[in-house]
């Protein structure tokens, strides 16, 4: 069976960036499944997985304009220390929640300089060239169920 839109897709994938540091893989883990063509993965691998099969491998290298996108420097802002709230000391790299006028968006410490706080509501992955090695494990048919809630169930998939 071939992998085309409501397909359930199992891989195993090893990522990495432009430097080969590995960013995420499914090694020691259950497959990663996903629904093709619904937006579960980015354009870019659904794009390079169409029309494989199970025992498939694949490496498939994605732009960003075809991942996370391109790095938005207007993403990017200096904020007073004092207009976070808790106690939780700021770090560099920690993820934080803030309101933007789409709502809320998740932003990347970036910088502390005293009192003022650099923020990146870029995607960490933003501007970055990604290269995935990926097998395909298994192909099947979408249930019904599945494509309306629009994710897996089962293994490698959501659990409720």
């Amino acid at each position: 069976m071939k992998i085309e839109d409501n397909k359930v897709v199992q891989m195993h994938y090893h990522l990495t960036d432009e430097k080969g540091t590995v960013l995420d893989s499914s090694q020691g883990k259950e497959p990663l499944a996903y629904i093709h063509g619904v937006g579960n993965i980015i354009i870019g691998l659904e794009k390079q997985l169409s029309g494989k099969v199970a025992g498939d491998k694949v490496n498939a290298v994605v732009a960003p304009e075809e991942g996370y996108g391109e790095r938005d420097d207007s993403l990017v802002q200096v904020v007073p220390k004092s207009g976070f709230q808790g106690d939780e000391e700021l770090t560099l790299g920690m993820q934080v929640q803030v309101g933007t006028e789409q709502g809320n968006a998740i932003a990347t410490v970036a910088k502390i300089e005293g009192e003022d706080v650099t923020l990146d509501v870029n995607h960490p992955l933003a501007g970055v060239t990604l290269t995935f090695d990926v097998e395909v494990v298994e192909v099947r048919d979408a249930t019904d169920e599945e494509l309306e809630h629009g994710h897996v169930h089962g293994p490698g998939g959501h659990h409720h």
